[in-house]
């Protein structure tokens, strides 16, 4: 039998939804999107809110519903193998690829490097990188509260920073909004859309969404509907608590152009922004809520992706596995946060248009009654569209193909064009569905010690 929750239960949960998501980096993003989008602003947080805080709790909600523990079955719908290719992919991406270094870059550019300007940026860079990584790697391979605890502190003390900072800008702003840059003053949803890929929390939301299911469990809810609804009204507080940051944090950049310049990313912009609101001290409170923030983020990223391959190659111990991550982590960080943004920007653009279709098909899976051609078609469908837009991602021309898709295929001009291929795939799926007699998508997931686990 389920129990009804009490409001406070909905609040704490959907506080602890939003401690999950929200990090430094998490900052820089929709500060450096008001910058590029000054006057078309609103129009861009839309975009931005859609993919940096809708999809996180649709994807929650997928996990929620469909009853498994984790990402991998519900990738295996389409295929076993495509399942651990997908898993690993993910975890790559939210780990040592790039959410992983980009806690050491962000933690830096905000918290240290404003403070020790000038030369020698990339020895000081590297020796920041070392401290903070080595500190991280010491507390995941020693599990402790600590981190838990300083994340329950933490996250009340950024809000309070944060909502002053736009008071503030409100009471005083930095300046005027300035005119768009180019891209965002014809298509600023769109461009707020692709932005908001950055926070990376629809593939997180997918690997730490068993936490948020797990304490709607523990209020006593079982069923699948109690879990869903529970998840829902608990999302909405967390995600409205997101998107209220988005916001505000994004009109603060809008105004910041004519008194900051035009930053490479968003780091100088809030670092700008504290120091001009608070001074000295509010740059360095600042600084010190950050690299916290990172350092927590950076645990949890470094344990979760550790686990996970220790689960799917046992051969190796997870603290071997956390101490590779690591030291590639450090690697990939000295690139500099503008590099890795630039670097990061490929991979995106293939992984997130899968990634929105499989949190949509399990969302839908009642209405084509689980049947894997669904899946197998819609993915395929996604994922020539994907390819095509990494290769864009790194600024390579398709020629002749690029004007034909662009002639017949909508949205294809702003890097939305796999949304016509995944709604052909889908409706290809289902016609077949009906065709044949085949069988709804199991759940499997496979590991590399060659076991199949149901």
């Amino acid at each position: 039998m389920d129990q009804k929750l009490p409001i406070s239960a909905y609040l704490i949960i959907g506080l602890m939804l939003f401690s999950l998501f929200f990090g430094g980096g998490n900052l820089i993003f929709p500060a450096y999107l008001g910058q590029l989008s000054g006057t078309h602003v609103w129009i861009a947080v839309a975009g931005f809110l859609v993919t940096g805080v809708g999809l996180p709790l649709l994807a929650i909600i997928a996990i929620g519903i469909s009853g498994v523990d984790n990402v991998q079955p519900l990738a295996a719908r389409v295929h076993p193998i495509y399942g651990v290719i997908y898993t690993v992919l993910l975890y790559l991406t939210i780990g040592p690829f790039f959410a992983l270094p980009r806690t050491g870059t962000v933690s830096y550019e905000i918290g240290i490097a404003p403070f020790i300007g000038g030369d020698n940026q990339t020895i000081k860079l590297l020796i920041y990188t070392i401290l903070f990584f080595g500190i991280s790697l010491w507390l995941s391979l020693n599990p402790t509260k600590i981190v838990e605890r300083i994340g329950k502190i933490l996250s009340p003390l950024m809000l309070l920073f944060i909502a002053f900072i736009i008071i503030m800008s409100f009471v005083n702003p930095l300046g005027a909004q300035t005119t768009p840059q180019e891209g965002y003053d014809t298509a600023a949803f769109v461009n707020g859309f692709l932005q908001g890929y950055n926070t990376l929390d629809a593939l997180g939301a997918l690997a730490f969404g068993i936490l948020i299911i797990n304490a709607v469990k523990l209020y006593g809810q079982k069923s699948k509907k109690a879990i869903f609804t529970s998840v829902l009204k608990s999302g909405i507080i967390g995600v409205s608590l997101l998107a209220l940051v988005y916001i505000f944090v994004a009109y603060i950049g809008s105004t910041s152009v004519t008194a900051l310049g035009l930053a490479d990313n968003g780091a100088p912009i809030l670092s700008g922004a504290s120091k001009h609101y608070m001074g000295q001290l509010g740059q360095i409170m600042l600084a010190f809520i950050i690299i916290i923030a990172c350092l927590t983020t950076s645990v949890g990223l470094t344990s979760a992706c550790a686990a996970y391959f220790y689960k799917l190659v046992p051969k190796f111990s997870y603290k071997t596995y956390a101490i590779v991550f690591t030291i590639f982590s450090v690697s990939v960080a000295n690139v500099g946060l503008s590099n890795l943004i630039t670097f990061s920007t490929p991979v995106l653009l293939f992984l997130y248009p899968i990634t929105i279709v499989l949190i949509l098909l399990v969302l839908a899976d009642s209405i084509f009654k689980g049947r894997r051609v669904v899946y197998v078609c819609t993915m395929i469908s996604t994922l020539i569209m994907s390819f095509v837009e990494g290769i864009h991602g790194f600024g390579i021309s398709l020629g002749g193909l690029d004007q034909i898709l662009s002639s017949y295929v909508p949205l294809y001009n702003v890097s939305m064009g796999w949304l016509t291929f995944a709604l052909i795939g889908f409706i290809s799926g289902c016609i077949i569905a009906r065709m044949t007699a085949e069988n709804p998508a199991e759940g499997t997931e496979i590991s590399l010690t060659g076991e199949t686990e149901m």
